[in-house]
């Protein structure tokens, strides 16, 4: 949230925290931007989101607000975009640091890794029932576009 709501200023945007804990609490926040013109989403990601992945998404389509999401799941599942790390590379970096364990390196003696590739995903499908139309420049930087 730092970082959002650093950066919203330079684009002339207001950061409305809607922290929640269950279900209800989703539904709640996501109807109450619904109302507000030229409002959208970005979820952050957690364990707690990924985990509703499939309600955010439908509840983001109900009340037509476009999202942007942290994980590409939840663009392939109906969401608008996602950009986040990619997933795939951090997992098959992670088996390295098994292994390392596994032969008796100290999980404090290893380095931190940053995630190294990062992806963006565009569904044409939910920004044509939002009524968007995504410029041919963003579409060109995208490493997945789904129909």
């Amino acid at each position: 949230m730092p970082s959002l709501e650093a950066a919203a200023p330079s684009f002339a945007i207001e950061v409305v925290a809607a922290p929640v804990h269950d279900a209800a609490e989703i539904e709640g926040a996501i109807s109450a931007r619904s109302g507000e013109p030229g409002s959208g989403l970005i979820v952050l990601p957690d364990a707690f989101t990924s985990f509703h992945h499939k309600l955010i998404v439908e509840l983001a389509a109900l009340h037509r607000l476009p999202a942007v999401y942290p994980y590409d799941y939840f663009a392939r599942s109906g969401g608008l975009m996602s950009y986040g790390v990619e997933s795939v590379d951090l997992f098959r970096r992670a088996t390295t640091y098994v292994d390392r364990i596994l032969r008796g390196a100290k999980p404090d003696d290893l380095p931190i890794q940053e995630p190294t590739r990062y992806e963006l995903v565009i569904n044409l499908k939910t920004a044509k029932a939002l009524g968007l139309t995504i410029p041919p420049s963003l579409l060109a930087r995208a490493d997945q576009v789904t129909e």
